[in-house]
Order: C-alpha cells, then sequence, then structure tokens
C-alpha cells in the first residue's frame, strides 16, 4: 500500500520497538537515513535498533554511533521499518528476517527514493530525489521530533553522499534548503565533505592509481569501465569500502557518457556500479541484470569471468548510447 509520510509516522509512533533495516552493502545515504530516524526515535523514547548484514565500510567509520549497528536485530519489535532499499533481495541475508517478521504479522515499512523500487512492505513511501535522506528529513518533522546536531550530522552525510556533494542533476532547492536546515542545526559541512570526499589513506591511493592506469573505453570511447580485483586491492592494503567515488573518475572524462566500476566481491562474482552523464538511462541498464536505482546512478551483480562479465556489460550499455 503506497502511503503518505504523515501516515507512516503515526504507525512509528504507535510502536513500542522499532527495527531499521538498510541494504547490505550500505553507503552513507543508507547509514544516514537508518540513523537519523533512530536518534530521532531515541528522542521520543521509542525503542529502536538498526540493522544492516555487511559489516561497517571503512570510509564510513568515523560516523559517530555507526559501531552500534548491528548485523541482525536482538529480541522482539513490533514494526520493521527499511530505509533507501529499493527491494527485499537489496537486505541480503536481512530478507530472512523481513519475511519471518511479515508471518507474524508485524507491521512493515518502506521509505526510499530509487525510481526502481518495488514497494515490498505493507507500507510504502517512495518519491524520487537527490538523496533518501531528504526523505527522511520530512518524516523526522512529520513525527515531531526535534532536529537536534546528531540528527542533522546523519542527514547530512546522507544528503552530500547521494546527491555527489551538490553535483548530480536531480539536486534542486529542496536540496539546498535542507543543507541549510542541516547547517543550521550544527552540521558542519566543511568537516562531513572532508571525510566523504577528500580523505583517503595511501592504501587508497595507491589502489586508485592502478585501477586508474587500466582504465578501457568502448564504442568511441563513450563508455569507460575500469575493474577492481581483490588481487589488486590485497597487494595495495586497501578493502572494499575504499573504492567508494572510484567509478566518478572515468564520467569526468569528456567523451564518456556511461561509466562502470565492475568490482570482484567474491570468486566470480562482481559488483557493478554504473553512472551516466546526459542522456544514457542507466537504471535500465542494471534492470537488465536484475539490479536497479536512478536514472544517473545504478548497480547490480554480475557472475562469471571477469572478461565475460565485461561483455555482458559492455552490450547491455551499447543498447542505450545514441548513435
Amino acid at each position: 500500500m503506497n502511503v503518505n509520510l504523515e501516515q507512516i509516522a503515526e504507525c512509528i509512533k504507535k510502536a513500542k520497538s522499532v527495527a531499521i533495516f538498510t541494504h547490505m552493502r550500505p553507503d552513507g545515504d543508507a547509514f544516514g537515513s537508518a540513523l537519523s530516524l533512530s536518534a530521532a526515535l531515541c528522542d521520543l523514547g521509542i525503542e529502536n535498533q538498526v540493522c544492516v548484514e555487511t559489516d561497517i565500510p571503512s570510509n564510513l567509520a568515523f560516523i559517530n554511533g555507526i559501531d552500534k549497528v548491528r548485523k541482525t536485530p536482538q529480541g522482539e519489535f513490533d514494526l520493521l521499518v527499511c530505509v533507501d532499499c529499493s527491494n527485499l533481495q537489496r537486505l541480503g541475508a536481512l530478507s530472512d528476517v523481513f519475511l519471518a517478521a511479515k508471518r507474524k504479522r508485524v507491521d512493515t515499512v518502506n521509505i526510499d527514493h530509487h525510481i526502481s523500487n518495488d514497494r515490498f512492505a505493507d507500507w510504502n513511501f517512495v518519491r524520487e530525489c537527490a538523496a533518501n535522506c531528504m526523505n527522511m528529513a520530512a518524516l523526522i518533522d512529520c513525527l515531531g521530533a526535534p532536529l537536534t546536531k546528531k540528527t542533522a550530522e546523519y542527514l547530512l552525510v546522507g544528503l552530500l553522499t547521494d546527491s555527489g556533494n551538490f553535483s548530480h542533476d536531480d539536486v534542486n532547492e529542496e536540496t539546498f534548503s535542507l543543507a541549510a536546515k542541516l547547517a543550521a542545526a550544527g552540521a558542519d559541512v566543511r568537516y562531513y565533505h572532508y571525510q566523504l570526499f577528500k580523505k583517503q589513506s595511501k592504501a587508497r591511493a595507491a589502489l586508485h592509481a592502478q585501477v586508474m592506469s587500466g582504465m578501457r573505453y568502448f564504442f568511441d570511447d563513450r563508455f569507460a569501465l575500469i575493474s577492481i580485483t581483490r588481487a589488486a586491492m590485497k597487494q595495495c592494503g586497501a578493502d572494499n569500502g575504499m573504492t567508494e567515488g572510484f567509478v566518478d573518475f572515468p564520467l569526468n572524462v569528456d567523451t564518456v557518457e556511461v561509466a562502470a566500476s565492475v568490482m570482484e566481491v567474491e570468486y566470480r562474482k562482481y559488483k557493478i556500479s554504473l553512472r551516466s552523464k546526459n542522456y544514457a538511462d542507466v537504471n535500465k541498464i542494471a534492470g537488465t541484470f536484475g539490479g536497479g536505482g536512478h536514472i544517473r546512478a545504478a548497480g547490480c551483480m554480475l557472475f562469471g569471468d571477469l572478461e565475460e562479465v565485461v561483455d555482458k556489460l559492455s552490450f547491455a550499455v551499447s543498447q542505450y548510447l545514441n548513435d
């Protein structure tokens, strides 16, 4: 059922204990959405816990309170809220917990901003915008919770991350208005900009140099692809979290319309991140392989040998490049 945020707020305020889930391999908007809601519920005296199946990525470990995130909920809860998650499969191992909760007739809520969202919960609010933290800020307002410095900081992490530091084409007046409101509440834009976009270790710098030196071009340089292998990460002493933002570098090449990052996460298993510049719909490209996201940013998983994956992906991208 599609509902508005006022209805979701009323549902949340009736709950005694809330479990907050977000998608596997979470980014700043996923954690920002989940932790901001958690902070607001704490301020309202509502017991809650944040869960994600994945280890905390190294690039986001600086976020205050992120170490309290669990891999699975402890104890009972009477409401389950999924944030920044487009479908049930994106919950990973927590999808089993979600389905078990539904069998127990626990109400489920889905708050998201992805165009590919399939409305998998009992109560669904899906609004396309630059970051799901924009939806969360509106929900927190509906809840009547105070916009504390802590809550504002969590919201800013998501806003900066998914707007590409206010550079994506879905950034609008509302995005900047919220940023101003968060800054007024005490969130330090300069600090979070540095942590999210500038700060890097020697290991990340070494991996970045190695990966970009192997960049490949296709279709008259309109498609650029980088591959990140486990061997390269091991050699540089890097981890998956350090690859955040890598896909943006090839997109900055002036001839490139679509950029892809192909990251090896397990043997013959690759996480694909896609970005486009002007016209190509990467949500549809990712959808070819069961993934999704946004028109200009999306992702999926592909399986096989690296060159087999590159061939599959290249063919799919070619269908969305203008002649």
